[in-house]
């Protein structure tokens, strides 16, 4: 099917050469919510709108820590995009190279052969990815906390962990399986471990040989404090809470080496854990550097206030993929408080330039942040004056994310898991073979030995 018959299908009749294309690249934040905004304000004939991205959905990433904790279910984290728009055509695959100069972009979809596709209008909302570093071992041991995949892989990954610690009496298998590493003391970091150290702290009592004295929880972070996000006076008291959790928290230290799980520190410790969670910073996807789009000096677009890509003409971008001005000589964190913010004035930018309109620049006064560090646990600072830990932090987290995530439906299922959560004790199954779903009928595929003849299991 071509692609002209496609837009037809998907947006009427009509000279869909004449009809002004804005493609948009990443379903994310900004992606979907400038998608959503555009098919409102313009009218179905004014312009035809294509966002490409891997997946079919967009994930609200502030839920995965509650996810690998098994608070959340994985499906109500994300929101199929297709579910939310009406005349937006999205397409499954991987932008791999922007030629602004033509208006093109080579595209691969998830199957099928690659594609060269036009457009008039480009938003550049591709997100970032993990930022590793040439660690020895990192990339064979480690994982990341970005998508559901990996949250959901962690919640089977630990709880099998406690498993096989619980079935041997090997010593260091035991030691091995009860160390859980994680690098990094920012958000992603901080609540990752705390949402998994609580739900360890709950299972353990479903694991007889196992008392909590030997489970090893370790945050390593290169900085003076963890979460910078909410303040050093929040930010301490969050680290004196992780801390008398009994997490042992290393600041100033560096990972140095992983190689076959040996955990290697700069502060000179050396140890095997069979759990390494990286999340260390993160970078703009690699489709940003495969483009001829201007870059700044971290390799983000270089966007202006108007979220105008410089240099360019029609090229928009924003959240964590761009480099935006605050006007005050810097630039706006690359947050999904922002991304949301700044989606509505993107797709305002995009109808203005479409009409010959007046665009308007991206201001936006920081509103706090918030964590979630476990049940009835967090660090919040709101407004830049109000400062919250523990129990009023954990409530303000949850409120604030409740009102920020897409769709009432989503809205309402999470309150859902959050309400059985609050009468039924957690859920303790893992199912650490889903990373691997054909294992069982592989191993059931091969040829058995009996009496010395081969045979297959029928």
């Amino acid at each position: 099917m071509t692609e002209s018959r496609n837009y037809r299908l998907v947006h009427g009749g009509g000279d869909e050469a004449e009809i002004p294309h804005i493609l948009i690249v990443g379903g994310g934040y900004l992606g979907m919510y400038t998608a959503r905004r555009l098919e409102k304000k313009l009218g179905s004939g004014e312009a035809r709108i294509t966002v490409i991205d891997p997946n079919s959905y967009m994930t609200y990433q502030p839920f995965l820590p509650e996810t690998a904790a098994g608070n959340i279910s994985p499906r109500n984290v994300v929101v199929p995009l297709r579910k939310v728009f009406n005349r937006v055509r999205v397409l499954g695959g991987r932008v791999v190279r922007i030629d602004h100069a033509d208006n093109t972009v080579r595209y691969e979809p998830n199957a099928g052969e690659p594609e060269t596709l036009r457009y008039d209008y480009l938003v550049m909302a591709a997100g970032a990815v993990s930022r590793t570093l040439p660690i020895p071992g990192l990339a064979e041991c480690g994982v990341g906390i970005k998508t559901v995949e990996e949250a959901a892989y962690l919640r089977n990954h630990v709880l099998n962990q406690l498993a096989i610690a619980d079935s041997t009496n090997d010593r260091e298998v035991r030691a091995k399986a009860l160390n859980f590493v994680f690098v990094g003391g920012g958000f992603a970091g901080a609540e990752a471990i705390a949402e998994l150290e609580d739900m360890v702290r709950d299972a353990v009592r479903l694991h007889p040989s196992i008392d909590l004295e030997d489970v090893n929880f370790y945050l390593i972070e290169a900085a003076d404090k963890i979460l910078p996000e909410v303040g050093p006076e929040v930010g301490g008291k969050a680290l004196n809470q992780l801390r008398r959790r009994g997490i042992d928290v290393r600041l100033k230290t560096f990972l140095e080496s992983a190689t076959d799980q040996r955990i290697k520190l700069s502060d000179g410790s050396e140890f095997e854990a069979g759990t390494l969670v990286w999340t260390a910073g993160v970078k703009p996807s690699p489709v940003v550097s495969a483009s001829d789009l201007p870059l700044g000096p971290k390799g983000h677009v270089d966007t202006s206030e108007y979220l105008t890509v410089n240099g360019t003409d029609n090229v928009f971008a924003g959240g964590d993929n761009a480099q935006v001005p605050d006007g005050n000589g810097g630039y706006y964190p690359p947050n999904a408080q922002n991304a949301v913010r700044q989606a509505p004035v993107l797709a305002d930018n995009v109808i203005a330039t479409l009409r010959n309109g007046k665009l308007k620049a991206y201001r936006h006064k920081n509103l706090g942040a918030v964590a979630g560090l476990g049940l009835h646990m967090g660090a919040a600072q709101l407004f830049g004056k109000i400062k919250l830990n523990g129990r009023l932090a954990w409530y303000a987290h949850r409120s604030y994310h409740l009102l920020a995530v897409p769709t009432f439906n989503r809205k309402l299922r999470v309150l859902s898991d959050w309400t059985l959560a609050f009468f039924l004790r957690r859920d303790f199954a893992a199912l650490p073979e889903m990373s691997e779903p054909r294992q069982a009928f592989e191993e059931a595929s091969q040829p058995q030995v009996e009496d010395g003849h081969l045979r297959r299991v029928s």
